[in-house]
């Protein structure tokens, strides 16, 4: 096990927001949900803070990796379907044309937000993730969670259908049935069932699993970030080609991943020398 902790370095960013906490540090950038009173529930705010890290994740390439997690006991709770109007005789904003025409609503635009992050985004399941909330860590490329860790997909009990991309990520994960089982019953999966499903991607010890999320996030952003943002690209866009097109597919990958000169020539050097190669993504 990488020990990621010695001679770290953190940057804690400038910008702020108001229901989430952001922070990097060596290469990771860290999110964590900060509405721990709602069990980190979606309001409009939060959402638009997601929407506003996420874009400023995008921009910044020396974030190699992400780590979403939630503040509290859990990862997030959903829509927060309590929440009301600051101002309830507040006569309601005239919506755009252009936002009229919106097939996607706050939902899809929030598994988007997540889903089309460049580089890899790690899920740190510390709790329940229910409806919407289950969709993001859904979104994310990996989950790392413990017996702590529970997923409930609730649409049906609320009189909905699955959104949030929910409909698109399971059956991909989990196989249409195992998906049935879930969308339909809405019951509780908890960590181990979850990681035998496959739900969860690591199952440890419930104080262990923003370390484990780390050491995973560390290790991604130790390699050569043209090659992984390559990589992540190619897994996304083959999960609905056949195996022809998914081939050339990858040979395009190839000459994505390859436009790096530096991280080319440092890690032949770095094999012929053995040493450990140093990556910038240049």
């Amino acid at each position: 096990m990488c020990d990621y902790r010695a001679n770290s370095r953190k940057t804690i960013d400038a910008m702020s927001y108001e229901n989430l906490l952001f922070e990097t540090q060596d290469h990771v950038a860290t999110v964590t949900l900060n509405r721990p009173d709602r069990l980190n529930a979606l309001s409009a705010g939060l959402r638009e803070d997601l929407y506003a890290v996420t874009d400023h994740i995008d921009a910044n390439d020396d974030i190699r990796a992400v780590i979403i997690t939630g503040a509290g006991r859990g990862f997030c709770s959903g829509a927060d379907v309590g929440a009301r109007p600051a101002d309830d005789d507040a006569k309601p904003e005239q919506p755009s044309q252009n936002s009229r025409l919106d097939q996607y609503g706050w939902v899809g635009k929030l598994s988007m937000a997540i889903y089309e992050l460049g580089v890899p985004t790690i899920a740190a399941m510390n709790g329940v993730a229910a409806g919407a909330g289950m969709s993001i860590s859904l979104a994310c490329d990996i989950r790392v969670g413990s017996a702590n860790s529970r997923f409930k997909t609730v649409f049906a009990e609320r009189g909905l259908s699955p959104d949030t991309g929910m409909s698109y990520f399971l059956p991909r994960l989990l196989g249409y049935g195992r998906a049935a089982d879930l969308i339909f019953t809405s019951r509780d999966v908890f960590g181990e069932e979850a990681y035998q499903l496959g739900l969860l991607d690591r199952l440890v010890d419930p104080d262990a699993v923003m370390d484990s999320a780390r050491e995973a996030a560390v290790m991604i952003s130790a390699l050569p970030p043209m090659a992984i943002r390559s990589g992540k690209r190619t897994l996304q866009q083959n999960q609905d080609l056949d195996f022809h097109r998914a081939l050339r597919n990858e040979t395009v990958g190839l000459s994505h991943a390859t436009r790096a000169p530096h991280d080319m020539k440092e890690q032949r050097d770095a094999f012929l020398e053995k040493r450990k190669a140093i990556f910038t993504g240049n």
